[in-house]
């Protein structure tokens, strides 16, 4: 299974109550940033089978952009397992049902992202990555349990790809 990373773009200021922070809309310069990644991503031939976004706002307007770029809107679905505080366990469970040559685009936040990327390729959560807004990354996915294992294929800035694009 191949997992294209995607984290979200840019969005309003954080806000201390988390029921407010929720709710925080990609602002309009990354609306366009994270058509231009994906822009680039459809050039590099990734072909996605299922889109899986975070329940979040940003991650889920960044996840119907590329849902609509990469004309795939009938395989996003929003996954519980991807809000920032949930377990990478959940999703690896819930991932190990898919078919093994599936390429899933999965939309999060950081460091939930990053720490996945570490623990699917070192073993470990405090590995460290850098996942930028509108970064991408693919990890060819080896084995999800017992233990999950990658192998990191690539990690993207926002600004390699719109050279890309």
């Amino acid at each position: 299974m191949d997992l294209i990373i995607l984290r979200h773009g840019e969005a309003g200021n954080s806000m201390a109550a988390p029921t407010q922070d929720m709710g925080r809309a990609l602002t309009a310069a990354g609306r366009k940033e994270i058509a231009e990644v994906v822009e680039a991503l459809d050039r590099l031939d990734v072909d996605v089978t299922r889109i899986v976004t975070s329940p979040l706002r940003r991650a889920k307007e960044t996840a119907a952009i590329a849902a609509k770029v990469l004309k795939k809107e009938d395989v996003l679905e929003v996954w519980e397992e991807l809000k920032p505080e949930s377990r990478t366990r959940e999703l690896y469970t819930r991932l190990s049902k898919l078919r093994v040559d599936s390429t899933v685009l999965i939309v999060g936040h950081e460091p939930y992202l990053s720490g996945m990327i570490g623990e699917l390729v070192a073993g470990s959560d405090q590995s460290r990555i850098v996942l930028k807004k509108a970064g991408i990354a693919k990890v060819e996915v080896t084995s999800l349990t017992p233990k999950p294992e990658g192998v990191l294929r690539w990690l993207l800035t926002p600004r390699l790809l719109k050279k890309i694009g």
